[in-house]
């Protein structure tokens, strides 16, 4: 496991343009592997929820790869996190990075991340799982402490 300490800087909000808003923080680390990842987020509040999380360069977007950035989609989740601190855990890879044809073929694909991070966590993590995930009967519970290796990003 990867933890990526960070706070959350405001984006080109695509996410959110696509219905899967992102919680963006730059990364100074290319020792962090791209993929995307099913990963558990602690905020600075103490709450701890799962994440569909993008770590790259955006290349579907830009001609020529972009600064290195963790996008995270909490799910269930729809509180502002803009200049909050968070602790994202990676810990399971689904998926190398692609480059998408066209953001149409992105935005099918965003739905298929979300479903394998939701079922890896209802595996794994099933405290932190809504009951019937639906954002309506979503609430935060506290994930045990661990201690992998720390990276800090952009403060």
């Amino acid at each position: 496991m990867t933890v990526i300490q960070g706070v959350v800087e405001h984006g080109d909000e695509r996410g959110r343009t696509l219905g899967f808003p992102t919680a963006n923080i730059q990364l100074f680390d290319d020792q962090i592997e791209d993929g995307v990842w099913a990963a558990v987020i602690r905020t600075d509040s103490g709450k701890s929820w799962i994440a569909a999380v993008s770590i790259g360069r955006r290349q579907t977007f830009y001609a020529q790869a972009g600064d290195k950035l963790l996008e995270a989609h909490l799910l269930d989740f729809n509180e502002d996190l803009y200049g909050r601190k968070l602790t994202v855990t990676l810990t399971a890879k689904l998926r190398d990075q692609h480059t998408f044809a066209s953001i149409h073929a992105l935005a099918e694909q965003l739905p298929h991340d979300v479903a394998a991070t939701r079922g890896w966590a209802q595996q794994h993590y099933p405290w932190l799982v809504p009951p019937g995930s639906h954002p309506s009967e979503s609430g935060a519970r506290r994930w045990p402490e661990q201690r992998p290796r720390t990276v800090v990003a952009a403060q």
